[in-house]
C-alpha cells in the first residue's frame, strides 16, 4: 500500500506528543515535514519541544519554525495544563537534529508543490501557519488532499463556554482554512472527549516498561491532574485523561473507526463573548454548502489500540 505524504503542524503540548508517537511510527504515513506553531506554549518553546521530541523518537526529519503568534490577536498559552515547558514533569534530552533553515511556510510550500501526489496536512494546534500559507499561496490548494484538524466544538468549549482552545487561539486563521475550499476533517471536542484513557489503561502503558512508556505515563498523569479543580474535571470522568490531538492523525490512518457528517462551519472572530466559537450549521439555515466533515463519534477501543501499539513498536 502506498504511504500517505503528510505534513504535521503542532504546538507540543502533552497530547501533541501522543499524536507524534503514532504519526512518526505508522507504516502507512510518510511524514515529510513537521512544523511548530505557537499555542500551548510560545513559539520558542513549541519549536524546541518539537526538535527534542522528533529526536527522541529517533527520526531525522525537517522541523521548521512557524509564525511567532496568531495572525491578529495576542497568544494566550495553556501553561496551566501542559506545564511551564509544555511537557509536564518530563524532560526530553537535547535534540540530535538541527532545525530547518527554512521557515514553516516556505518549507510547507516546497513540500506541497514538489509532491507527486497530494499532501495531507495534520494539525494539533492553532491554524496560524496553515491559514497564512493558504492566504499567501492559494496555488498550494490543488495539491492538498485534505487538512485534518484537531479543533472546534459543536457543543461546549474548553476555554470559554462555546469555544475550543485551538480555534479560540487564532480564529482568523481558522476561518481562512475553513473558507479555503480544501477538504477539511474537523476533530472537535465532541469526538475528542471520547478519546480517553482510564487509570488502568495508563498503568498498562507504564507496565510496557520502556523509557517511552514511562514518559507517556508521567506526561498524561500530569495532564490529568492539572484538570483537577477545573470545569474539565467532572465526577463522571475524574479517572480518565483525554488525548485530544490523537484524533487528527488517527482519522488519516483509519477513518473507518469514526463517524461524522458534512456541514458548513464558520468561526466567530469579533465577539468578546463567543470569539473562537465554531458554528456548525446542522439545520442548514446559512444556505451555504458544506465545507467540513465534522466527526462526532469514534470507536474508542480501536483508537486506544492504535495508540498503544505505536508505543510498543517505537
Amino acid at each position: 500500500m502506498a504511504r500517505v505524504p503528510v505534513i504535521i503542524d503542532a504546538d507540543p503540548g502533552i497530547d501533541d506528543f501522543m499524536m507524534l508517537i503514532v504519526a512518526l511510527n505508522h507504516e502507512l504515513l510518510d511524514v515529510r515535514l513537521v512544523t511548530s506553531v505557537a499555542g500551548n506554549q510560545e513559539q520558542e518553546q513549541t519549536y524546541d519541544n518539537l526538535l527534542r521530541m522528533v529526536s527522541y523518537l529517533g527520526k531525522d526529519l525537517e522541523v521548521a519554525r512557524g509564525l511567532e503568534g496568531p495572525l491578529f490577536k495576542e497568544l494566550e498559552p495553556a501553561t496551566e495544563f501542559h506545564g511551564d515547558t509544555g511537557t509536564g514533569n518530563v524532560e526530553f534530552p537535547e535534540p540530535t537534529i538541527e532545525g530547518s533553515e527554512r521557515s514553516a511556510m516556505i518549507a510547507m510550500y516546497d513540500v506541497i508543490m514538489n509532491s507527486e501526489e497530494p499532501v495531507t496536512i495534520v494539525t494539533s494546534g492553532p491554524l496560524t501557519n496553515v491559514g497564512a500559507l493558504l492566504f499567501t499561496h492559494p496555488e498550494v490548494k490543488s495539491n492538498i488532499r485534505m487538512i485534518s484538524i484537531m479543533g472546534g466544538a459543536a457543543i461546549g468549549g474548553n476555554v470559554i463556554p462555546t469555544a475550543e482552545f485551538n480555534i479560540y487561539a487564532d480564529p482568523d486563521a481558522a476561518e481562512i482554512v475553513l473558507r479555503s475550499g480544501v477538504p477539511i476533517v474537523m476533530s472537535g471536542l465532541d469526538v475528542t472527549r471520547q478519546a480517553y484513557l482510564t487509570d488502568s489503561e495508563l498503568e498498562q502503558i507504564r507496565d510496557i516498561g520502556t523509557d517511552l512508556a514511562e514518559k507517556v505515563y508521567l506526561m498524561l498523569k500530569f495532564y490529568q491532574e492539572a484538570a483537577v479543580g477545573t470545569p474539565f474535571h467532572t465526577p463522571f470522568f475524574a479517572d480518565v485523561v483525554r488525548i485530544h490531538d490523537l484524533n487528527s492523525i488517527a482519522f488519516v490512518i483509519n477513518p473507518d473507526i469514526y463517524r461524522g457528517n458534512f456541514y458548513y462551519v464558520t468561526v466567530e472572530r469579533t465577539s468578546p463573548i463567543t470569539m473562537g466559537t465554531t458554528f456548525i450549521d446542522y439545520l442548514k439555515t446559512f444556505g451555504q454548502p458544506p465545507n467540513a466533515y465534522v466527526l462526532h463519534d469514534v470507536d474508542r477501543s480501536e483508537l486506544i489500540d492504535l495508540f498503544v501499539r505505536s508505543i510498543v513498536l517505537s
